[in-house]
């Protein structure tokens, strides 16, 4: 058989749909291949092979890979930072700083099990994370600790006992809620949700009475 007689390798045909659509599709496509192989392995024609489409339905979307990873993370910032505050609850009563935080614990649990890609970046990164996307992940890492540090001042303002520093105790537990967040996504089962959950209450209960 000749080459002219071989049937030529169709490119990946992309059916038409809204460019809005088509362009989560390949920002959802983006974020798998950093996910899976690391941000040095991110490039169109990877993009372009997750998504089933042509390399030309992508620059039909984006004009470069510089304005497409911007928009991925614009988006994935969003997410993040809105899931997170999502998994507070009522600040305003912090009579029973024990449920307030077990509360919070089982809304981040389900936070982690509905958008585990997105965490994963976050929580344990790749070595050749951007420093673009460090930095904005800092920031935002920082702003959450701020509004722990914020409810915690309150909640030790109204009680007695020892002296406790806010802004190390939120520095803490920031740090422990992603430990256990990086656990529960990298060895699922290594903690019990509901058993931690308990641990949590049992613990802050002991430090903080409920009081009336």
């Amino acid at each position: 058989m000749t080459s002219e007689d071989r049937p030529r390798k169709r490119r990946p045909y992309a059916p038409r749909v809204p460019i809005e659509q088509r362009r989560e599709q390949l920002l959802d496509a983006a974020l798998a291949v950093i996910v899976s192989e690391g941000y040095d392995r991110i490039s169109i024609d990877a993009i372009a092979k997750r998504a089933g489409v042509a390399r030309s339905v992508v620059y039909g979307a984006y004009d470069n890979l510089d304005t497409l990873l911007t928009a991925l993370l614009d988006r994935q910032q969003t997410r993040a930072y809105d899931s997170l505050l999502a998994t507070l609850p009522d600040s305003t009563d912090s009579s029973d700083p024990a449920t307030f935080a077990a509360e919070t614990v089982h809304r981040m649990s389900a936070m982690l099990h509905q958008d585990p890609d997105t965490w994963r970046l976050i929580l344990s990164p790749p070595g050749n994370m951007p420093t673009v996307v460090r930095d904005r992940v800092e920031a935002d890492r920082e702003r959450f600790r701020r509004l722990v540090e914020a409810w915690l001042a309150r909640t030790l303002a109204d009680r007695d006992g020892p002296d406790l520093d806010a802004r190390i105790l939120a520095h803490a537990l920031v740090a422990c809620a992603e430990h256990f967040g990086r656990l529960a996504l990298t060895a699922p089962g290594t903690f019990d949700p509901a058993h931690l959950i308990d641990q949590v209450r049992l613990i802050l209960g002991t430090l903080w009475p409920r009081t009336r």
